[in-house]
């Protein structure tokens, strides 16, 4: 059985799965679902630093000339830095990633010439992929011309729409390490006024996940930052659209913290969250309206398009590994950022360095001030989708939710959008959920203090798996 399947962001599995023919009929399939619409028939493709992403994209390519598209190769380049380029030539782009899975995984991301697919659009490549299977030969064609000039363009949107001095005088450490973005990222913060130290770059995968941190990655981090020699440092995944920001502690800063602080510093009016971001922004009333959603960007981008139809000023969006998408355009002074609605790791690495600075204070204590409280996540690997579903079934079940909660609370509030996410007495919360991505169970929660929210998951995990296998 085939590992390849659409999570909450593009395609993913085992290299091997996706390899040679899969990829060129995925791809086959993403272009005969949009050939009927209008005379746009260009496509932009890039990739990240994985080993296998330069021979899939150039199947993708030739899926690509194969269709009647003119296939553009765009290079390495963050996933965000190719969505602008689509959205500027009105062309539609294929990003080859797998994001911050390890490398024997690899993936496609699909867009539209305004931006992410929808689920929709998922619904209509599957269903074009029966009549491409059928076909059963690839074909080949010249290389596609080169296009170096799209990764300047995403530098300038950031240059055009801040001063140049807004990092000045902050020291930086950027952990380039595998990053797609490790070059771009360095001379960015350097345009505006930091001291920036490139460490740790490395010519093999390192799959650096914003929301599940690796014990390596947070030991090197503190490691790093011990020598007091930086006031914060930053990385990004692999395909840069979530970023990683640590304090001068070392601290991770939690990727919906973040948004949190970009949020303000953009002057957002209507924040789009999925379910598993903090209480914090409700909490902190510093914006018109909350909204929240389900897991994923293309949930988030839905809502984000509801929000601005009922008249938003200025939309905004995030999830809780950190990537920003920004909805609507942001005025700065005479200076306009225009909008990007995909995940994108530079603004908000951006706007957290550059709110510290304005307000005279450190990164921790920025984040400090605003009482976001603490949260945790993990998850039970190799938990079949229907495990995953039985448990979730039963755990809507007010006789079982209440059985099973004794040990840690009695619930207080219950929202179902993407699985259950349970509120508990003391501000606390628990949520369980099905992975988008991998067959996991994933438990999150929030909580006062660090150790509460660790002990939570550590709790929920635990029960959900002596719950499942009474199940069996």
């Amino acid at each position: 059985m085939s590992s390849l399947k659409f999570g909450t962001s593009g395609l993913r599995g085992l290299v091997t799965d996706l390899v040679g023919w899969p990829s060129y009929a995925y791809a086959s399939a993403f272009f005969r679902s949009v050939s009927a619409e209008g005379n746009r028939r260009s496509v932009v493709i890039g990739r990240d630093l994985r080993d296998s992403s330069p021979g899939i994209a150039a199947t993708v390519a030739n899926a690509a000339a194969a269709a009647g598209f003119e296939a553009i190769d765009c290079g390495a380049l963050p996933t965000p830095a190719l969505a602008l380029e689509a959205m500027r030539r009105g062309a539609y782009a294929v990003m080859v990633t797998g994001s911050h899975i390890p490398e024997d995984r690899n993936g496609l991301k699909f867009y539209r010439p305004d931006g992410e697919i929808t689920k929709d659009d998922e619904v209509a490549i599957l269903a074009a992929l029966g009549d491409v299977t059928a076909v059963g030969e690839m074909r080949t064609s010249a290389a596609a011309p080169s296009e170096p000039g799209a990764i300047a363009r995403y530098h300038r949107r950031y240059s055009d729409a801040f001063a140049p001095e807004i990092l000045k005088s902050l020291r930086i450490a950027v952990y380039q390490q595998s990053s797609v973005a490790r070059d771009l990222l360095t001379d960015l913060l350097a345009s505006f006024g930091a001291s920036v130290t490139p460490i740790g770059r490395s010519e093999t995968f390192v799959p650096i996940d914003t929301e599940a941190h690796r014990p390596e990655d947070i030991a090197f981090i503190r490691e790093v930052m011990a020598s007091g020699d930086f006031d914060a440092l930053v990385t990004t995944d692999g395909d840069a659209d979530r970023p990683l920001v640590a304090d001068g502690a070392g601290r991770i800063v939690r990727g919906d913290v973040l948004g949190l602080i970009t949020a303000r510093y953009l002057g957002a009016d209507t924040v789009v969250v999925p379910v598993t971001a903090g209480s914090a922004l409700e909490q902190s009333g510093g914006f018109g309206r909350v909204l929240r959603t389900k897991v994923g960007s293309p949930f988030v981008i839905a809502g984000m398009e509801r929000a601005q139809g009922a008249g938003a000023r200025a939309v905004v969006g995030f999830e809780a590994n950190g990537g920003f998408l920004l909805g609507s355009d942001v005025a700065r002074g005479d200076r306009t950022l225009p909008a990007l609605p995909t995940r994108d790791a530079m603004l908000p690495i951006l706007a957290a360095l550059a709110a510290a600075r304005a307000a005279g204070t450190s990164l921790a204590d920025l984040v400090a001030s605003l009482d976001a409280g603490e949260m945790a996540s993990d998850r039970l690997p190799n938990t079949p989708s229907e495990r995953s579903g039985a448990f979730l079934g039963r755990l809507r079940e007010a006789a079982f939710r209440g059985d099973f909660l004794r040990p840690i609370g009695s619930p207080q509030s219950v929202d179902e959008q993407d699985g259950i996410r349970i509120g508990l007495d003391g501000g606390r919360s628990i949520h369980f959920r099905a992975s988008g991505n991998a067959p996991e169970l994933r438990c999150y929660a929030e909580a006062k203090t660090a150790r509460d929210a660790q002990d939570l998951v550590r709790w929920g995990l635990t029960a959900a798996a002596a719950a499942m296998a009474e199940q069996a």
